[in-house]
């Protein structure tokens, strides 16, 4: 299964208003397995961002100047997401600006839902834990997901954290002990942090065995055959019901 987990950040709070998309960050799972894939791009908005905004993710009018527009990226953000279920943490504010962006282009695109499916993670939460706060940060606290290095938000950092959000609140794989297993069986899955391997890593050996050991296992199944061959004769032999 492939999922790519989603963030942006944006001019303002309103599409309707002519807010406007100015980063967008996403990194992939595969079968529950981060792939180190990534998309991730700045963007120019042709307007001003609040300064509340400003405030939030710390992005200036002055370091988008050069950025390219959505239209510009647009092909390669929709090959990239394409087919995956889109995994976001109040799904209706992103889907919303995203699909303002595309309908900017003409149309010609559609909308968001035609390319993928969506997941809200905020709606998910909710379920899981009613009447508690449910913001990411508040998430991270809960499963004891690291968020240190996030003074402001930023789209690519904040789906790297959704991520291992999500697999923490999902029952993702955190542990291969059996005193892990047994946590999650009891609800308590999540607590330990998922280890991830380098991507760099070297590949595992492939070690056959030789001419030697496989005529030795060839015996070893040959004596084990014929001794299940005796004790069904010895079974055979015993007094039955007449």
């Amino acid at each position: 299964m492939r999922q790519i987990v989603l963030d942006t950040e944006t001019t303002g709070l309103e599409p309707s208003q002519g807010h406007r998309i100015i980063e967008i960050g996403c990194v992939e799972l595969v079968n529950r397995r981060h792939t180190r894939r990534s998309f991730h791009q700045y963007l120019q908005p042709d307007r001003e961002i609040d300064e509340g905004a400003i405030e939030v993710h710390g992005i200036t009018n002055e370091f988008l100047t050069d950025k390219p527009r959505f239209a510009d990226v647009a092909e390669d953000f929709l090959k990239f997401i394409s087919g995956a279920e889109l995994v976001i943490h109040n799904a209706p504010f992103d889907v919303g600006f995203i699909n303002h962006e595309l309908s900017l282009l003409g149309g010609g695109q559609g909308r968001l839902e035609d390319h993928c499916t969506v997941l809200d993670t905020l709606e998910l939460a909710r379920r899981l834990h009613p009447g508690q706060k449910n913001n990411l940060d508040a998430l991270c606290r809960r499963y004891e997901v690291d968020n240190s290095n996030r003074e402001l938000h930023g789209a690519l950092l904040d789906a790297e954290i959704l991520a291992d959000v999500y697999l923490h609140m999902t029952g993702g794989q955190t542990s291969l002990t059996l005193e892990g297993r047994e946590a999650e069986q009891a609800g308590q899955g999540g607590a330990q942090a998922i280890r991830r391997l380098a991507a760099e890593r070297p590949p595992l050996p492939v070690l056959r065995a030789s001419t030697t050991e496989c005529e030795a296992h060839r015996r070893y199944l040959e004596t084990l055959a014929a001794a299940g061959s005796c004790a069904w004769l010895e079974l055979e032999s015993l007094p039955g019901d007449s």
